[in-house]
């Protein structure tokens, strides 16, 4: 992004705001994770989903404090990828029955339970989030290399 002297006071404010929900959203993202990955510790094929739910709870926390506190285009990446990537598994093990496939278990759960709703709205607020950090990001990375090109004659 352009320098801190470069940013207006809006862009700014847009900037803070988006990283507070990016952050806020991996976090509930997190804790809802970590509280129902031992509910699923039976569900199991070589792994079982309350390991993969601990995983995600650790990458989704992981995320969130590096997009709050490390402002690169990497952390808002990253989280964007945890977040999105949570969605769209918990999507289509709520509407398709994949079963087990290697060591991942048959996850299919078609039902809406209010922790898989508030999981579904924070994911997806991370995601929109983290995209329009990566966006600032690449349209100041752009803008800036235009002013870098010489002037034609």
């Amino acid at each position: 992004m352009p320098s801190a002297a470069t940013v207006s006071p809006t862009a700014r404010a847009l900037d803070v705001a988006a990283r507070l929900v990016a952050a806020a959203g991996l976090a509930v993202d997190a804790y809802v994770h970590a509280k129902l990955a031992g509910q699923y510790d039976a569900v199991t094929a070589d792994i079982s989903q309350g390991a993969l739910f601990r995983v995600e709870a650790g990458l989704a926390s992981l995320a969130a404090l590096l997009v709050l506190v490390w402002r690169r285009p990497l952390s808002a990446a990253l989280g964007w990828l945890v977040a999105a990537g949570g969605l769209a598994a918990l999507l289509v093990y709520r509407y398709v029955n994949v079963g087990a496939h290697g060591p991942l278990p048959d996850m299919y759960e078609p039902v809406w339970t209010p922790d898989k709703r508030l999981t579904v709205w924070s994911q997806a607020a991370a995601t929109a989030a983290c995209s329009y950090l990566l966006l600032r990001w690449a349209l100041a990375r752009r803008s800036s290399d235009a002013r870098d090109l010489p002037e034609e004659p």
